[in-house]
């Protein structure tokens, strides 16, 4: 968290800064055709302590584990010790904390941005996570810094909001949530020099992209030792320092307020006093939200009443030093925030599609369900025929396979091309495989993702391709990917498509692979089908 001398300067400013850039793009549904201690405040309504507590998430918001937070935050310590103690602006323990995160949310299927940015003549970095699907005109944004001080290696400071956003990020990613709305995720840099990448994002977006973003949650500082529950007050009911958030705010507010009141934990609330992420999003105007537990500020006896701790010491002893490490983790902050967080992305991000994604049917491929190859006894393909199998990393030059997306099992073109690249490719013409029969509800919002991916080399052209279509009474292609004369490395992709179209439908789902050139390679796998009702 920034320094509360710098967040005034930056208060002073922030309405002064503009710039234009363009925001990432979104998928599209295919179509059928034929065939400082913040302010007290009044304390927030909490559940009797004596009664018994129930957990308030909804039905689809996960329980966010706090181990996998913590193995995080180890993750992020390793890194800070093996480059110079922090993971500072400008330092290498900062890029690698990017690319860390950044190789987690590929793995599960985001669309990741890194985005560089100038700040005291050194580059910055920020990463932005997409997740596929939503109302690209209605995107809820969820962020962290990603930076430390010099000092140390913010493990709590910030590497406790980061790590929570991620492992919820990660959440969506195995739930095959399909939100009404569209999620991005963002882990900033610079933040401990001034709000300088967030700073940096907002005022380069277009104006266009930047209406899109109708709502920002912060997380900064969410396992404080000496922890305290703050929750930004979005419509000013504490009546102190700058006043309520943009419309909406209240909102973000509330619905944070209902976690911890549901497991009997009451709030209080914290100023938007500038000090942190969501600063440049409120001065345009973007409702935000979020929580924190507590910096250099003191513990009063009023909160230690309240919250338990210790009274006349800091929330946080090691705020911005070195001792900031893995052994500065208030482990109940930190799972109580981490799951307020899962809570609050799921209730706001249903939008107007209702909770996100009820499974409508799944299949990972660790078990044979029934896929049929070559259904239309129409193939032409001589080798490298699809198969449900455990392939094995092979690469020529470029990744041409890659074992499974999750799990041990998917659907791939040749198994055996993991002893050498080129052994069981796709060779001779077409290759297709057909689901088994998939009954749809009749209402609702269907979606279907999955994952994928096509390789080849230099050798190959546009005649070949990954095709994946959806069968009913009318049939559409939800995803088509042609092949060029270059090397296209494998790299997991998800695909998400409205399929309502099929609503109260029997289904199937076919995958064509087609190899068309004259010696050339080509790989394709498909892996996590999934279909949800929202």
């Amino acid at each position: 968290m920034l320094h509360q001398r710098t967040s005034r300067r930056l208060a002073i400013a922030a309405a002064l800064l503009i710039l234009p850039m363009t925001g990432p793009a979104t998928a599209h549904a295919a179509q059928p055709t034929a065939a400082a201690a913040p302010p007290a405040g009044p304390a927030r309504p909490a559940t009797d302590p004596a009664r018994p507590v129930t957990d308030v998430r909804p039905a689809a918001a996960p329980d966010i584990s706090v181990a996998a937070v913590k193995a995080h935050l180890s993750q992020l310590q390793s890194i800070a010790t093996a480059n110079g103690g922090n993971r500072a602006h400008g330092r290498p323990g900062y890029l690698a904390s990017v690319n860390y995160v950044k190789g987690r949310l590929d793995a599960a299927g985001f669309s990741t941005v890194v985005q560089s940015f100038t700040y005291g003549g050194a580059t910055g970095y920020n990463l932005i996570a997409d997740w596929p699907g939503g109302d690209a005109h209605d995107v809820l944004m969820v962020g962290a810094h990603l930076d430390s001080v010099a000092a140390g290696p913010g493990i709590n400071d910030n590497g406790s909001g980061s790590a929570a956003i991620l492992e919820t990020a990660l959440a969506v990613a195995q739930t095959g949530s399909a939100p009404g709305r569209h999620l991005r995720f963002a882990w900033w840099g610079a933040e401990e020099q001034g709000l300088r990448g967030s700073t940096y994002y907002v005022n380069n977006l277009s104006a266009a992209a930047r209406a899109q973003i109708t709502g920002y949650l912060n997380f900064d500082m969410v396992g404080s030792p000496n922890a305290g529950y703050f929750v930004y007050d979005g419509d000013n009911s504490d009546g102190t320092g700058a006043g309520p958030g943009p419309a909406g705010s209240a909102e973000i507010e509330s619905v944070i307020e209902d976690y911890f009141a549901g497991i009997g934990v009451p709030t209080r609330g914290t100023d938007f006093d500038g000090r942190s992420d969501y600063g440049p999003f409120i001065a345009r105007g973007i409702p935000a939200g979020g929580t924190f537990t507590g910096a250099e500020g003191t513990k009063t006896s009023a909160q230690a009443t309240l919250w338990g701790g210790t009274a006349g010491a800091r929330f946080d002893p090691c705020y911005h030093a070195a001792c900031d490490t893995t052994s500065n983790i208030n482990d109940t902050a930190l799972n109580r925030n981490s799951d307020a967080i899962a809570y609050a992305v799921w209730t706001l991000a249903a939008g107007d599609g209702g909770t996100p994604g009820t499974q409508v049917w799944a299949d990972g491929f660790e078990t044979a369900t029934g896929w049929t190859v070559n259904p239309a006894a129409a193939d032409t393909a001589t080798s490298g025929t699809w198969e449900r199998g455990t392939p094995g990393a092979a690469s020529s030059g470029v990744a041409t396979q890659l074992t499974a997306r999750t799990g041990t099992y998917d659907l791939v073109t040749g198994a055996a091309a993991g002893s050498s690249a080129g052994a069981g490719d796709v060779d001779g013409g077409i290759t297709s495989v057909r689901s088994p029969a998939i009954t749809l509800p009749s209402s609702g919002t269907l979606t279907l993702s999955f994952a994928y991916y096509l390789s080849h080399l230099n050798n190959a052209s546009s005649a070949d391709y990954l095709r994946v279509r959806v069968a009913g009474t009318t049939t559409a292609t939800v995803l088509t990917v042609s092949g060029a004369a270059t090397n296209r490395a494998a790299s997991w992709a998800v695909a998400s498509t409205d399929v309502s179209a099929f609503a109260g439908q029997s289904v199937r789902i076919i995958v064509d692979a087609a190899d068309a050139s004259t010696a050339s390679l080509v790989e394709a796998a498909v892996d996590d089908v999934l279909i949800t009702q929202s």
